[in-house]
């Protein structure tokens, strides 16, 4: 028997990963969050499982089905929205079943930044723009954060940031990030991304707020910050697929490392091989020196 917290991604059944879907197929039990998760996902499991909703249910009773299923040695398919690492809550569920030796795997789902990024039909890293992602959230009445994960402290690094939890304090998100960003700095905010209904909004720092109270959205959307969100940028190829910089598997412009093989993996090699050969000889030195 094994509990699998299974990541179903943003909320299109079409997102969720093949591992996931033949996991929901097979477990006698299904426990899934059905207000971040649709039905349609966990719509496949088999016809005389268990399915429930654990949105209504405290911790204790979704340990206790657990348990349950534990003792008939039946699986069972523990479904979160998202990827679970990511505010999947699992962390305490983890806890218990280590404390009850029930065996447990987790199955990475799509985060919702990812599908964001997806549907805003942008890469998240430009090259010198921006290189890191930061993946926050605000304190409001959930559990309160770390001293110093604070969104000021994470602004001065100029990264794009996610922050999760927060739409309802767009106020303070302002307050601390334009000192950081400035006013006009690019801001998405994604509403039930993968939902029928979802809704992408782009504003800046200084007027997403009022869009945001428009579109009446007070809870289950991703805040995005940061330079990289504009929509056209003036930036420099990546290195990746310049021909003037080497890579391990592809040749080195204008440099003949061996005849027909002019690739820095040969070159890695031929340096191998010689080091070899070197402690080698050395060996064979020390074996015929006088006692």
């Amino acid at each position: 028997m094994t509990v699998y917290f299974i990541g179903a991604g943003p909320g299109d059944p079409d997102l969720i990963t093949l591992k996931a879907k033949a996991l929901i197929e097979k477990c006698p039990v299904c426990l899934f969050a059905g207000s971040l998760v649709p039905e349609a996902v966990v719509a496949c499991a088999p016809i005389d499982a268990i399915v429930k909703d654990t949105a209504v249910m405290t911790l204790d009773e979704t340990h206790a089905d657990i348990k349950k299923a534990h003792k008939h040695g039946q699986d069972v398919a523990r479904v979160h929205s998202g990827d679970p690492s990511l505010y999947g809550a699992i962390a305490e569920q983890i806890r218990r079943l280590k404390a009850d030796n029930i065996p447990y795997k987790i199955i990475p789902g799509v985060p919702a930044y990812a599908a964001m990024a997806a549907e805003m039909g942008q890469e998240l890293t430009i090259p010198e723009i921006a290189q890191s992602i930061v993946l926050t959230r605000m304190s409001m009445q959930s559990t309160s954060m770390p001293e110093n994960e604070t969104l000021n402290n994470f602004g001065r690094t100029g990264a794009t940031l996610a922050i999760h939890l927060a739409v309802r304090n767009m106020r303070e998100i302002e307050r601390q990030l334009i000192p950081h960003y400035g006013e006009e700095c690019p801001v998405v905010v994604g509403y039930r991304v993968g939902w029928p209904d979802q809704l992408i909004i782009r504003g800046t720092l200084s007027n997403i707020r009022k869009k945001i109270r428009k579109e009446k959205i007070t809870r289950t959307a991703l805040i995005m910050v940061g330079p990289a969100l504009a929509l056209s940028h003036d930036f420099v190829d990546s290195a990746l697929y310049d021909p003037s910089i080497p890579h391990v598997l592809r040749p080195v412009v204008g440099v003949d490392l061996i005849e027909d093989h002019n690739t820095l993996l040969h070159y890695a090699l031929q340096n191998k091989i010689l080091n070899l050969l070197l402690l080698y000889s050395f060996y064979v030195f020390l074996q015929y020196q006088p006692d």
